[in-house]
């Protein structure tokens, strides 16, 4: 099998989830999410995209019901023995079948927890599930049980992470060796997706954000690719991932020469970063890292420029996207701990002169405070 961890990692992750359930009331619980089968079982698939399920007693039970397609996945890639198939037809009910299962494992009329917060689980296939255990079994929301396990990483994970982040870096080589006037975006993201995968990394659990020009104020990916004029501005999201493990960063970078304005929005990204860096320790709340972040950009006259969360964790995530919980917004309650992994991105977006600046880094967090994973400058770099 191809495990991507320990038989005593995955062991210790499975006797946590269990005792979190005794500790919430929770017979079983019903993983809809993908992250949480890769992180208990190394189940590796995009087969969320239909309806699947792990299930998971008090007893240490796991049973997984998927389709076809991902019986020899599920074989190839996990630790998972009891794997159940629905058959793809005309009318197909696996919210039934997963009922049979859940008939098997003594569970009617108890308690079962489910993550309904899971992209796999449609609105169509959270109705069929309601509809099928009604007057069944209680049903919990139980969707962030496996994320606070999650949140934590283990040294095996911490070896995945930092992994990822020396492919950023090379990416990063990559964007200025490639970012001058005349060349194509699309040259861009290729020569940085090369050097990943070459690298061992893999498919990121979202697209590179890219953008030139006016589109360099966008925070999104979108399908138009330019080529680079003799004074431009180019801003990059992207991330290394390796195992799906995530290290992001960010840059803005100016074309030809920097506006007078880049260079002041620049200091002011690295100032926001630095403070956050500073506030970035155990026990201090996460929501109080954004409003360092906030305070400094707003007595910098930035209010409006800026965003109102400022990162979030980052760990194994699936497509479409690879921003975990929890996120970095003021007034966040999650109090930080070593071994807690999170992006940090200073964003600034100036719509009035059309002009963006952003700078992003991935930090672990340490005893004493955090280290960043990041091993490029935080310099401003005009091509």
């Amino acid at each position: 099998m191809g495990l991507h961890f320990t038989k005593e990692e995955f062991s210790i992750r499975k006797t946590k989830v269990i005792q979190s359930m005794k500790e919430e009331k929770i017979d079983a619980l019903l993983m809809f999410r993908q992250e949480s089968m890769y992180w208990l079982t190394g189940y590796d698939t995009f087969g969320y995209v239909f309806f699947q399920t792990l299930v998971l007693d008090q007893k240490g039970n796991m049973v997984l019901l998927t389709r076809a397609p991902d019986l020899r996945q599920a074989q190839n890639t996990s630790n998972i023995s009891d794997i159940r198939i629905w058959v793809d037809k005309d009318g197909s009910k696996p919210a039934d079948d997963l009922k049979i299962i859940l008939d098997e494992l003594d569970l009617k009329g108890k308690n079962l927890g489910i993550e309904y917060e899971a992209y796999g689980l449609t609105g169509r296939n959270a109705l069929s599930l309601n509809k099928s255990l009604e007057n069944y079994c209680l049903v919990e929301d139980k969707s962030n049980l496996i994320n606070k396990l999650r949140v934590i990483k283990s040294k095996e994970e911490i070896i995945y992470v930092k992994n990822a982040a020396k492919l950023a870096d090379k990416a990063l080589n990559e964007v200025w060796k490639y970012a001058k006037a005349g060349v194509s975006e699309s040259k861009i993201l290729a020569e940085m997706n090369r050097v990943i995968f070459e690298g061992g990394g893999d498919y990121p659990a979202n697209e590179f954000i890219i953008g030139s020009g006016k589109n360099a104020l966008l925070c999104r990916y979108q399908a138009e690719k330019q080529i680079l004029n003799q004074k431009d501005q180019l801003s990059i999201e992207w991330a290394g991932t390796f195992r799906h493990y995530h290290s992001a960063m960010f840059r803005t970078i100016p074309i030809g020469a920097a506006d007078p304005k880049h260079v002041k929005m620049h200091e002011a990204c690295v100032d926001a970063l630095k403070n956050c860096e500073n506030k970035l320790k155990p026990g201090n709340k996460i929501g109080e890292v954004f409003d360092v972040h906030a305070k400094t950009f707003d007595d910098l006259g930035y209010n409006k420029a800026r965003m109102n969360a400022c990162g979030y964790s980052l760990g194994s995530t699936f497509s479409p996207n690879w921003m975990d919980w929890p996120m970095l917004y003021t007034g966040n309650p999650y109090v930080i701990k070593p071994g807690n992994i999170f992006f940090m991105h200073m964003i600034l977006m100036d719509s009035e002169n059309n002009l963006a600046m952003n700078l992003g880094e991935t930090y672990l967090v340490t005893e004493s405070g955090n280290e960043r994973l990041g091993n490029h400058k935080l310099d401003l770099v005009v091509i």
